[in-house]
């Protein structure tokens, strides 16, 4: 039995009545720039349904042609398994605007290492150049790899702020957002402003620090207390001491976090946002059927979106490697911020402690 072999560009150029190299200019989508007649180009595809024909996409990717695959690749493990994941909606804004440009779009997982972390030069070389550019996400970071990129010359865009040139990127503007949050709370009334933080420290936890203390600075208001720990770790005797320092505001990066200090609150008789002012740093859990704090809304979904989009425009030659973009995040409704109450009001916070 004669084991039948793929088609090749030879075969469709034999059938069409053409040579090898005006075939090739119809695969890879250069026929109207070398002015190939329409009636010769309808033959060659004719040809090629004939045979069912299946370009070698890797071959044409590394001859240096444009195939229609964008890479996605991050450093650890972020694809959700339901939908309050942080980068589910990320994702989404990635494949949603891979199908409004006519892109397919490749996972890049097989890099990944016993310690759950992924490389792009795990085998020595970079596999990411299958694909014509690549989105990169997630929270891990190697900027030793992405430097590595940049100096290839590979396309990608990185999804979050990064400080290493020839990396372009789209990112949240936490930064401001937290500001506009000081700044409501002060237009409230409030002067002594805690912060309340989780143990992660990478680039947007640290962006939403520092906004928060520049906005503090500013309004030259009082910086009651920066508490960073996980929620098991908050007690009533934590928020007791807070709450007689004078705070009258908690700022905190998570709703996790909230969640735990809502219920000290109210096991102590600390009324919000009446007696004390909550707003979370981060969008609301889509758990939530009615969500009960103030919070900031990050634009995942279009970052996402901005990142395949800034991509296309990079691989056009419209913009360079220096490229970068802050999308604003939406301030929060006024939900669990309240004008401050006076002093004599809110009574002695040590009397709710018995």
């Amino acid at each position: 039995m004669v084991k039948k072999t793929k088609p090749v560009q030879r075969d469709i150029a034999r059938i069409a009545e053409v040579s090898q190299a005006v075939v090739s200019m119809v695969v890879n989508g250069r026929a109207a720039e070398n002015g190939i007649p329409e009636t010769t180009q309808e033959r060659i595809r004719a040809a090629i349904r004939q045979l069912g024909y299946v370009p070698n996409v890797a071959a044409r990717s590394l001859r240096g042609g444009r195939n229609g695959l964008i890479g996605v690749h991050t450093f650890e493990r972020v694809f959700p398994v339901h939908s309050d994941n942080y980068f589910n909606e990320i994702l989404i804004g990635i494949e949603e605007q891979a199908v409004e440009l006519g892109q397919d779009l490749v996972l890049f997982a097989s890099t990944q290492g016993s310690d759950g972390t992924r490389t792009i030069y795990g085998s020595g070389s970079n596999r990411l150049k299958l694909a014509d550019g690549a989105v990169i996400l997630g929270l891990e970071q190697n900027d030793e790899e992405l430097r590595r990129l940049a100096g290839e010359g590979f396309p990608f865009v990185f999804i979050g702020h990064r400080d290493v040139p020839g990396v372009p990127y789209v990112t949240a503007g936490y930064f401001g957002a937290v500001g506009a949050v000081v700044n409501t709370l002060a237009d409230h009334g409030h002067s002594s402003i805690a912060y309340l933080g989780t143990s992660l420290t990478k680039n947007p936890q640290e962006e939403r620090r520092a906004g928060f203390d520049e906005a503090i600075a500013f309004r030259a208001l009082n910086a009651t207390q920066r508490r960073i720990c996980e929620p098991n770790q908050l007690t009533q005797a934590w928020l007791l001491g807070v709450l007689d320092a004078g705070t009258t505001a908690i700022v905190i990066e998570n709703h996790e976090l909230a969640t735990t200090l809502g219920g000290l609150a109210a096991a102590i008789g600390i009324g919000i946002p009446d007696q004390l002012s909550v707003v979370v740093l981060d969008n609301a859990p889509r758990a939530d059927a009615v969500n009960p704090w103030s919070h900031i809304t990050v634009p995942r979904r279009e970052l996402g979106r901005r990142a395949v989009a800034v991509l296309i425009e990079l691989l056009d030659g419209h913009i360079g490697s220096d490229h970068f973009e802050v999308l604003p995040c939406e301030p929060p409704l006024l939900t669990t911020i309240a004008r401050l109450h006076s002093t004599s009001e809110l009574g002695s916070t040590s009397d709710r402690a018995t």
